[in-house]
């Protein structure tokens, strides 16, 4: 059935602010750093590393800034050290969601985390409080302008689990490990993707009013313009 993609949705809200655009090229260079530092610098070797130049490059991220942030991590002399800590709390009206940061300072980090979610009418749950309302799952959206059915098949080939039409873009469903299969598949015929990456879906999304919705897209939007936040993930859904 068709229905309104929140990827596109998310697209446009950060499309909308350039300057946007820059920091999320920087999170991107964080995230491409810390892989490269953990394992081979060639994305053929490193399957997270892989993962993320995927999703770097979905992001319209130049090569060059991918190739920079990637030879950092190898240079001789970097001390920079980042560790992953995910927070999860409540948004308005009980909406789930969950915070993935990259950060050289705890502290720092949860007191700006935690002060975003107060602020914007929120609250900071404990470890576990939420997570289990996810699924880590592979996501490819492209553009409906292509063929329906000769992506459906191509995905399915690929070891897609799930296959979604929407308004304007179809959405796909892998497991983690057939990710890199099934993106892979698909850029014989497709140039272009909306999105590509490795993120956490819900298991059901929750309904709320548009006035509702707004105040949640508020804490979303506060949360992501942190400079120790990669993503956020959460269980509204979008109209």
């Amino acid at each position: 059935m068709a229905g309104h993609s929140k990827w596109s949705n998310i697209k446009r809200r950060k499309e909308a602010q350039d300057a946007v655009r820059g920091q999320i090229f920087q999170k991107l260079a964080k995230e491409i750093y810390v892989a490269a530092k953990s394992g081979d610098k060639d994305p053929k070797n490193n399957a997270n590393l892989r993962m993320v130049v995927e999703k770097a490059k979905s992001a319209n991220m130049p090569n060059d800034r991918i190739d920079k942030a990637i030879e950092k991590a190898h240079s001789v002399g970097n001390a920079e050290d980042y560790e992953s800590v995910l927070y999860e709390g409540y948004g308005p009206g009980g909406i789930a969601i969950m915070v993935d940061t990259l950060t050289d300072n705890r502290n720092r980090t949860a007191s700006m985390v935690r002060t975003a979610f107060t602020k914007n009418g929120g609250n900071l749950g404990t470890n576990g409080s939420v997570s289990y309302l996810f699924e880590r799952k592979g996501i490819i959206v492209v553009s409906n302008k292509y063929n329906e059915e000769d992506v459906m098949m191509n995905v399915i080939e690929n070891g897609a689990i799930d296959f979604k039409v929407n308004d304007d873009s179809y959405e796909i469903i892998t497991e983690p490990e057939d990710f890199i299969k099934a993106k892979e598949g698909l850029e014989k015929d497709i140039d272009e993707f909306i999105a590509s990456e490795i993120t956490f879906l819900p298991q059901l999304e929750i309904e709320v009013s548009e006035a509702m919705q707004e105040k949640v897209l508020n804490i979303i939007e506060a949360l992501e313009e942190l400079d120790d936040v990669q993503n956020v993930y959460y269980n509204m859904k979008e109209e």
